[in-house]
């Protein structure tokens, strides 16, 4: 009897606040306002970036490099906007919505709190972390190749002021890499056939090398390259139209071939000094390293040991005539608008 009562005054109240019959998530949460930023930052006064990409992009050696800088700070996949259930899953539910915009919440000034609530949270999340190691500028690098341009929409409601650096790389090497770590870690996931594919390259790597046998299902090349594009085209258009200044793209390529060019162009963007000393012998140093490419070796080394880790044009030596007929027709256009092609003839 108790719990009935309880029941039908919730869903009065529900129906008052919000219109709704039944709990259940909102379609939307409201992007925050310039007031509210200017109040987040009074407590949180760290400036805040997002590095975005494609995965196997350079998302993570972008990491090691960008914080090497005394004052920048990053650190890895909190996905706050890149891969479900989100930050905004803190506030999506109807019923959390009604707690933070009811009239009877003199906290609330008569506003919604939800996308506030989203900004402090992340704020403290990336702010701990920095000022443990002392540093001023803090970002978060999360691949974004789930939700494309979807996730620079849903970093800007919370966070329009910060900046986003969005790293790119061929799309014919990123998708053979990423097919390769879906060997290694995803196997579990992998169909018949892919788990076929997966069996005969361990077993003879020599007639995928020459391009005889491809590494992919045609429709799941068709997938990767269409994710791709994607990524790339919507990000792009996105990022400048709603960043603007505060929006900066590289390709992973110019990293490698120049990486002291690069990082001072990505640490000038983020408003970090650039006249500190010894930032070329830092950057060469990090670049040394690869953790990543150990960590898949111990982990599959017989998988990839054919394979030279981050090694640009590899899919020249994996693509067969078939795989390069796919990747022109879905993604020929997106290489030559990236500076990797100069036409379809390669």
């Amino acid at each position: 009897m108790l719990n009935n009562l309880k029941n039908r005054f919730h869903l009065a109240a529900r129906i008052l606040f919000t219109g709704q019959t039944q709990s259940g998530l909102r379609d939307e949460i409201p992007s925050i306002t310039p007031e509210e930023v200017a109040d987040a930052k009074e407590f949180f006064l760290l400036n805040k970036y997002f590095i975005f990409g494609h995965a196997r992009s350079g998302t993570t050696l972008l990491v090691r490099l960008i914080r090497v800088h005394p004052v920048v700070h990053c650190n890895y996949q909190a996905h706050f906007f890149t891969r479900p259930p989100l930050l905004q899953s803190l506030v999506m539910d109807t019923d959390v919505e009604v707690w933070l915009s009811r009239r009877s919440n003199r906290w609330n000034q008569g506003k919604d709190l939800s996308t506030l609530v989203l900004r402090v949270s992340a704020d403290f999340i990336m702010e701990r972390d920095a000022r443990r190691v002392g540093k001023q500028i803090v970002g978060d690098k999360s691949p974004s190749s789930l939700l494309h341009g979807k996730a620079v929409q849903l970093m800007h409601k919370v966070y329009p002021d910060a900046r986003l650096i969005y790293i790119i790389r061929d799309g014919r090497d990123a998708v053979v890499s990423h097919r390769f770590q879906s060997f290694i870690d995803a196997s579990q996931h992998l169909s018949k056939d892919d788990l076929a594919i997966r069996e005969a390259f361990q077993h003879d790597p020599e007639p995928f090398l020459q391009g005889e046998r491809s590494i992919f299902t045609p429709r799941g090349l068709q997938r990767s390259v269409e994710g791709w594009v994607q990524n790339a085209t919507e990000t792009e258009q996105l990022g400048r139209e709603l960043y603007n200044e505060h929006y900066i793209s590289l390709r992973y390529e110019d990293l490698l071939e120049r990486p002291y060019r690069e990082m001072i162009r990505l640490w000038e963007f983020l408003d970090a000094d650039v006249n500190v000393s010894g930032l070329d012998d830092l950057i060469a140093s990090e670049l040394q390293q690869n953790p990543d490419a150990d960590w898949q070796r111990q982990k599959a080394g017989d998988l990839v040991e054919p394979l030279k880790k981050g090694k640009q044009g590899s899919w020249q030596d994996l693509f067969t005539v078939d795989d390069r007929l796919i990747f022109k027709r879905v993604g020929g256009r997106t290489l030559v608008d990236w500076g990797y092609e100069k036409n379809l003839d390669w």
